[in-house]
């Protein structure tokens, strides 16, 4: 069986955050949309990635208001970033070697993707599903 390419199970164009956003103003797209990761663009270029969690360590731990903080303080640099032909296999097992949640699909022409820990289960449940059919 040839494996699939990552680009096959991630979330296509998804949504992304400018560094000069509020943590507020980042928190409500996550919330909005039910998603937990963000990428982090600088004038449309990869620059980051901001979690859930992140903004959750921080509400717990900082005194001082979600919009008075850019998402550029909050973010993690240097994400992992795959492109959408890398083998499914390959990727996974970078995420777990790692711990990471999610991976960032590149493009010539930027984020074309995101594949995360969700993505992931989805991906098995569907691999599952055919074997038994």
């Amino acid at each position: 069986m040839l494996m699939p390419a990552v680009s096959r199970y991630m979330t296509k164009q998804p949504w992304t955050i400018e560094r000069s956003a509020s943590l507020a103003q980042a928190h409500q797209l996550m919330r909005e949309h039910g998603i937990r990761h963000l990428p982090v663009l600088d004038n449309g270029r990869l620059i980051g990635i901001v979690s859930v969690g992140d903004l959750h360590l921080l509400e717990t731990i900082a005194d001082f208001e979600l919009d008075s903080v850019d998402v550029g303080e909050a973010m993690t640099e240097h994400p992992c970033i795959v492109t959408g032909d890398m083998a499914l296999d390959e990727v996974v097992e970078i995420m777990a070697e790692h711990k990471y949640g999610s991976v960032i699909v590149m493009g010539r022409e930027g984020v074309e993707g995101i594949f995360t820990a969700v993505d992931v289960c989805r991906t098995l449940v569907d691999v599952l599903r055919r074997t038994v059919s």
